[in-house]
């Protein structure tokens, strides 16, 4: 009879442990989440050598047309029954508008080091968002274009860069990825040389 009850008394406290310790994994996870979307990154922008100055004084300034929402952004509006980021998640600001006399307010997430990325290759300047690459400059060789829906760039596939659509992955690093190619783009005469190499990619996202 002793035994019996010692045996149950090992399960109870072995069920017990496991449960709690599924609880503390639980919220390690949910911390670590938090801290990876919230940390602060260092970035280390190394000055360019004589060599490479060089260089770029000999080709023209490359012009960078970005995406917004699932490239730069995500954003959803309080309507919205099933929103893709997680519940609790909260925006990084509210931008409140008025569509048809009723107030709605869109909840806008940036995409992991976005404000990095656009510091180091955009200046800011007066301007609209276009996707006709011929309207923006005349020249093609020396435009780029950042966008995750493929259908935007078909008039000029050989000028784009795809990249996957970004909802809420705290942890994602697509931006920076991107960085060494673009920093690479700069010293091409003709960036159509390059991007052309890699059409297949384009159906991938």
């Amino acid at each position: 009879m002793m035994r019996t009850q010692c045996l149950l008394g090992l399960r109870t406290f072995v069920a017990f442990a496991a449960k709690l310790w599924s609880f503390f994994i639980y919220l390690l996870r949910r911390q670590i989440r938090t801290v990876i979307q919230y940390q602060t990154v260092r970035y280390d922008i190394l000055p360019l050598s004589p060599v490479s100055r060089n260089r770029l004084a000999q080709v023209k300034r490359k012009i960078l047309v970005l995406d917004l929402d699932e490239t730069l952004i995500h954003s959803h509006h309080d309507g919205v029954l099933r929103p893709t980021v997680r519940p609790g998640t909260p925006p990084d600001f509210i931008l409140k508008v008025v569509i048809d006399k009723h107030p709605v307010r869109f909840f806008v997430h940036k995409r992991p080091h976005v404000d990095f990325f656009l510091e180091v290759h955009c200046t800011l300047e007066l301007g609209s968002y276009i996707k006709d690459l011929s309207v923006v400059h005349s020249d093609l060789s020396s435009i780029v274009i950042l966008d995750n829906s493929p259908g935007a760039y078909r008039s000029h596939p050989d000028n784009a860069i795809p990249i996957k659509s970004w909802f809420s992955d705290p942890s994602d690093t697509a931006l920076l990825n991107l960085l060494p190619m673009l920093d690479a783009l700069r010293f091409t005469a003709d960036v159509r040389s390059v991007l052309s190499r890699n059409l297949h990619q384009h159906r991938l996202w």
